[in-house]
């Protein structure tokens, strides 16, 4: 058991900027197609995020053009450029679903030290 969690460590990534649900943040892939490769960026509110070692999975979320878009990211994932927080959210939960039932105004956070 101890030598799968020895090879779990190796494949962490420590590079990524440290968030939490609440933050609005860039997420920055890389996506492949045909024989080009570039980098999409997919800006949104974090709702979930699911700790584990290799398994380790955020959720995003945000409005386009009136209809709600959810993407989940595996957090260790080698797609993954990089990650921006632009900004720190205060939430009371770990998991905010309920943002799914809010529209326009009412789905806006506090922000963290104001």
């Amino acid at each position: 058991m101890d030598i799968i969690k020895q090879i779990e460590r190796e494949h962490l990534r420590l590079d990524l900027e440290e968030f939490s649900p609440g933050d609005r943040v860039k997420v920055h892939v890389r996506i492949r197609e045909g024989e080009k490769e570039r980098v999409q960026v997919f800006q949104g509110v974090v709702i979930r995020k699911k700790n584990g070692m290799t398994n380790a999975t955020f959720t995003v979320r945000k409005v386009s053009y009136g209809i709600g878009v959810e993407r989940v990211f595996p957090t260790n994932s080698p797609a993954i450029d990089k990650i921006e927080v632009l900004e720190k959210g205060s939430v009371r939960r770990s998991k905010i679903y309920y943002l799914r039932g809010l529209k326009e105004k009412a789905a806006r956070m506090k922000l963290r030290g104001k």
